[in-house]
């Protein structure tokens, strides 16, 4: 089983990039054309602690060869269970994904964590682990380009709309 690691820094506050988390494959994203549709089976906000957690289902265009997807009897879209879990008091975004299609062949596990390094900076670290090691390193660069631009675009609507707000009062 194979790990792949990767880390960076978004010049974006917490609060930025966990409220733009949950648009993060929205079409701001030119870079996840592959995501059809995401939908949120579950959501639960714990009252003793503050965490929400919620399990949102991703379905995908996949990237395998046409004669694999026969071999294999599937077809050409695939599903992963990602479960989040947003922790305010610590400012800590955990999101656990696994794979769902061919499970019984390969399981995919990633990590993702989002935490603020400084009031206008966010570390992003992700752990997966799989055997199909050399794909997920080419999608992360992808992703992580993907979101900052909705995570910009988040920014520039909010400010918009606070611009708006205060020109009404």
């Amino acid at each position: 089983m194979k790990v792949f690691s990767n880390s960076c820094n978004f010049d974006y506050s917490w609060e930025e990039v966990s409220t733009a988390n949950w648009r993060k494959y929205c079409p701001w994203n030119d870079k996840s054309t592959h995501v059809i549709a995401v939908d949120t089976p579950s959501r639960h906000d714990d009252a003793d602690t503050g965490i929400l957690r919620t399990e949102r289902l991703i379905t995908c265009k996949q990237s395998a060869p046409k004669w694999l997807l026969a071999m294999m009897g599937g077809n050409e879209t695939s599903h992963v269970l990602e479960t989040s879990y947003v922790d305010p008091q610590s400012k800590k975004v955990t999101m656990c994904s696994t794979n769902l299609t061919f499970a019984n062949l390969i399981a995919v596990q990633e990590t993702v964590i989002y935490r603020p390094t400084s009031d206008a900076k966010t570390e992003f670290h992700q752990e997966a682990k799989e055997a199909t090691f050399e794909q997920i390193q080419k999608n992360a660069i992808k992703g992580r380009e993907g979101f900052e631009a909705v995570i910009a675009m988040s920014r520039l609507a909010f400010s918009e709309e606070q611009s708006r707000q205060k020109m009404m009062a």
